[in-house]
């Protein structure tokens, strides 16, 4: 296999890896988008508790299966309000 097959098969990888990411979510795409921003905004002015109290208020609003998305946040790396921010925002990055 030469160099741009190999390429090429890697970029298949990646594009079928994001497909089943995205398959996987709880809530919309942009819903999650909307939460970093919202979570990155919070962490200005207030220090996380540890807990997902700022990501429940964001959800509560969104008509979400709250028990379905924290399960997914901690499932990908989040154990708290601002790991969601530096453990799965970045598993969104194109």
């Amino acid at each position: 296999m030469n160099n741009l097959d190999k390429k090429r098969v890697l970029q298949e990888y990646q594009i079928k890896q994001m497909e089943e990411f995205e398959k996987s979510l709880p809530m919309e795409k942009n819903l999650f988008y909307e939460l970093f921003d919202y979570l990155n905004d919070k962490s200005e002015t207030v220090e996380c508790k540890h807990d997902f109290s700022l990501t429940n208020e964001f959800l509560k609003d969104k008509n979400v299966d709250i028990e379905k998305v924290l399960e997914f946040l901690e499932e990908n790396g989040a154990g708290c309000d601002c790991e969601v921010i530096f453990n799965v925002e970045e598993k969104f990055e194109d």
